[in-house]
């Protein structure tokens, strides 16, 4: 058997984004603090709930440099695999407190509508245009690694689109400010609901997928099995299974079917031309197996 190990896509550099997180989370707490003294003085409901929803991206932030954090730890007797799986077991949860968040907010929201309460529009849009500020420098601060990891590409997503949302705040402050219509708090907030449900949605759906040890969005396993099938020397294959490590490496296993006499120095010809072809696929982790055709695996689903 041969065991292979290639690392196409390693964390990023922890002490990097351990200060964006940092400064990202010291950011959002002061402006949580700004929103809710304003919110509660101005009566707006928008307000409120736009620091509900930055409460819960600060948990996210936590949770996800946790986990990233104990992805470095070595694996052991008992965690075989390290605590890898934490960065994926953290993504989810993020994306679970959003939606229980925009719950609350759509209820809320419901509530306000048969009594639109009278708020300061232009109070509201100074705040909000100071979320503008914060959010997008804070987003910013992902911008170069969010492609790297699931956690912070999440970081990433939820605070642009709290950039977005309190953008739209600031309009409808304004508005209010100048035609009176209470009404458009209550509007916001449903606004709100609706980015956080369109940001969150690939979120959960990719979280719950590698959770359930799927196939990561970032590996074609058709392709991978036609790759390892056109090689040179490869009659067939069996047992292909292609799960995610943790939201930055993937792993694979796999039974290659050969013909039978073929001589170890051509066996491990075509396992170093798999295992390279593997890593080109985003394979940072690789078992493969080689069998001769007349041993074959005969169990069922060979």
């Amino acid at each position: 058997m041969g065991h292979q190990h290639q690392h196409q896509h390693e964390i990023p550099d922890l002490k990097k984004i351990n200060t964006a997180f940092i400064l990202g989370i010291s950011l959002n707490v002061l402006f949580v603090i700004i929103e809710v003294i304003a919110g509660l003085m101005n009566n707006s409901l928008a307000l409120l709930t736009d620091a509900g929803h930055n409460v819960s991206d600060i948990g996210s932030l936590l949770l996800s440099l946790m986990a990233i954090r104990l992805a470095t730890r070595k694996a052991s007797e008992r965690f075989t695999y390290g605590y890898k799986k934490s960065t994926i077991l953290a993504s989810l949860l993020n994306a679970v407190i959003l939606l229980a968040v925009v719950l609350v907010i759509i209820i809320e929201a419901v509530k306000r509508f048969n009594r639109p309460a009278e708020v300061p529009g232009l109070n509201i849009a100074i705040v909000a245009l100071a979320g503008i500020v914060i959010n997008a420098l804070t987003a910013f601060l992902f911008f170069r690694d969010k492609d790297k990891d699931l956690n912070i590409k999440g970081a990433y997503l939820h605070l642009f689109a709290d950039a977005l949302v309190s953008a739209a705040v600031v309009v409808g402050g304004l508005l209010i400010h100048f035609t009176g219509f209470y009404v458009i708090d209550p509007l916001l907030s449903l606004l709100v609901a609706a980015v956080i449900l369109y940001s969150t949605f690939g979120l959960l759906r990719e979280s719950i997928k590698l959770a359930l040890d799927g196939v990561p969005e970032n590996v074609d396993a058709e392709g991978i099995r036609k790759a390892i099938l056109n090689t040179e020397g490869v009659r067939s294959l069996h047992h292909l299974h292609i799960w995610g490590l943790s939201t930055t490496q993937n792993a694979m296993t796999v039974h290659v079917v050969v013909a039978d006499g073929m001589k170890p120095a051509e066996s491990a010809g075509l396992k170093k031309r798999i295992r390279e072809m593997a890593a080109g696929l985003n394979i940072g982790h690789l078992t493969m197996e080689i069998e001769q055709e007349s041993h074959a695996c005969e169990e069922p689903g060979c």
